[in-house]
């Protein structure tokens, strides 16, 4: 049996994620940051779910998502509800996942050329 290895290159994919960094296609980003199929929005400017607010929709939504997949960290811990609504008011579904999950689905989402943004949420330097 031959194996083949088949990279998507059609789109921006999440190769791998630890507890302080996710590597998209050869790229290591350390901070957080937005990611579309397009695009990567670097240095998005949260260190904790708890921090969003509906002043973060904005630049989530100039992706023009149909549906965006939250990266927690290590583990899921819901958004304010002022967060989720200001998505979902406007149409947009959510997901709040641990970022080892929120990156399977977004790969998955976006090989079947979904309008999927996912926002990772990594800890800055020094925290954990």
């Amino acid at each position: 049996m031959d194996l083949t290895l088949d990279r998507p290159g059609s789109y921006l994919f999440v190769r791998r994620v630890d507890a302080r960094s996710i590597t998209v296609v050869d790229r290591e980003l350390t901070a957080s940051f937005l990611l579309s199929p397009e695009r990567a929005v670097e240095n998005w400017p949260v260190a904790a779910s708890t921090e969003l607010n509906d002043g973060h929709v904005a630049a989530i939504l100039e992706l023009k998502p149909e549906v965006v997949l939250l990266g927690t960290g290590e583990r899921q811990v819901f958004p304010p509800a002022a967060f989720m609504a200001g998505l979902l008011r406007r149409g947009v579904g959510i997901e709040v996942m641990d970022n080892a999950a929120a990156a399977r689905t977004y790969d998955l989402l976006a090989g079947e050329s979904r309008r999927v943004v996912v926002a990772f949420i990594l800890p800055a330097e020094g925290q954990k």
